[in-house]
């Protein structure tokens, strides 16, 4: 099959931008660089989940269902652009959240609300002792409970995996950098390499295949461990691009596959002082504002591998901007930056 042959639900504002950071290439000395803004991919303030729901939700059509269900952390930019691309899909959205009840709703929970959720459900989760892996069994316990709850009441709901599937990811982000070719083709240029936060790895799995699919296997991806282990993404990606090779019957080539783990800081969502200085550098020189959860640590690994030479300077970088910038304004990130919680 074709990749354009693949039933999907346009709702995403593409192609989105790629704009050039030519401030900060010369802060550091180069390479070139460039940032793909799929933070402005257009609906409930962005973000690159939308690529993987427009195939989650033509699937939810072609079942049939009546509502859906996902999952995420509190704080979840996927729940959020679920809520809101199910509502264009009229379909009502439960969320199962990972973490406590906060105080009051503020960033990603409070635009799920403002968005319409049909409901909440919260896993709490004050302590993090029990491990993650614990964890998601609990939540997907809770989304196992509400699916049961919800059927009976005679409703057929469809469960999206926090992220969306794999194969969604590697769909829509092989598309994206079909769009990164041939907007960085109109400046004479072919992209070296693309960088991007790796949380769930769907979208670095796209972009690989992508590479593949449109670069002939020449652009490398790098991908910022957001949480897990380097070698727990790497078998992530492999199975994920075994299946996608598969589903499109094509035969699967070697892959060059790259993942950091060492700019995770003390943990998922919490940010480190290297993600800090890299979200203020390219905020006072680019007037770019990344989050604290996803590209911020992407873009903290990017200037790393600069300055130890990892990435040549003769070399053209595009940066996957993947959204989240709501992050930025939940409870308690004044004070990580250092910022005044009062006035005097």
């Amino acid at each position: 099959m074709q990749i354009g042959q693949v039933r999907r639900k346009p709702i995403a504002l593409l192609p989105t931008p790629v704009q050039e950071l030519p401030r900060l290439t010369r802060k550091l000395g180069g390479p070139r660089l460039f940032v793909k803004r799929d933070d402005l991919t257009g609906l409930a303030l962005g973000g690159n989940k939308l690529r993987k729901l427009e195939y989650a939700l033509a699937e939810a059509e072609a079942a049939g269902a009546t509502c859906a269900i996902t999952s995420g952390a509190v704080q979840s930019n996927h729940c959020r652009l679920t809520v809101a691309a199910c509502s264009l899909a009229d379909l009502p959205c439960h969320l199962v959240l990972r973490g406590d009840p906060p105080p009051y709703p503020s960033g990603n929970l409070f635009l799920d609300c403002l968005l319409g959720a049909a409901s909440l459900r919260f896993v709490q989760d004050s302590s993090l002792a029990s491990g993650l892996a614990q964890s998601q069994t609990r939540v997907q316990q809770a989304v196992d409970e509400l699916r049961a709850d919800l059927v009976r009441q005679g409703q057929h709901p469809f469960v999206i995996p926090n992220g969306c599937t794999p194969l969604h990811g590697a769909l829509g982000y092989a598309h994206c950098v079909r769009e990164i070719v041939m907007q960085l083709h109109e400046r004479n240029l072919a992209p070296d390499w693309l960088v991007t936060a790796c949380g769930s790895a769907g979208t670095q799995t796209g972009l690989i295949l992508g590479s593949e699919l449109f670069c002939g296997g020449e652009t490398r991806v790098v991908g910022m461990s957001v949480g897990q282990p380097e070698q727990i993404q790497l078998d992530r990606i492999a199975a994920a691009l075994s299946d996608a090779y598969a589903f499109l019957g094509i035969p699967e080539p070697e892959h060059n596959r790259i993942v950091h783990d060492r700019y995770i800081g003390p943990g998922y969502g919490l940010p480190s002082r290297e993600t800090i200085e890299a979200i203020r550098l390219t905020a006072n020189l680019e007037g770019l504002i990344l989050d604290p959860v996803y590209t911020g640590k992407a873009m903290a690994g990017l200037i790393d591998l600069i300055r130890n030479g990892e990435i040549g300077t003769e070399c053209s970088v595009v940066l996957l901007h993947t959204g989240g910038v709501p992050g930025l304004f939940a409870a308690g990130q004044a004070e990580r930056f250092g910022l005044p919680t009062e006035w005097h």
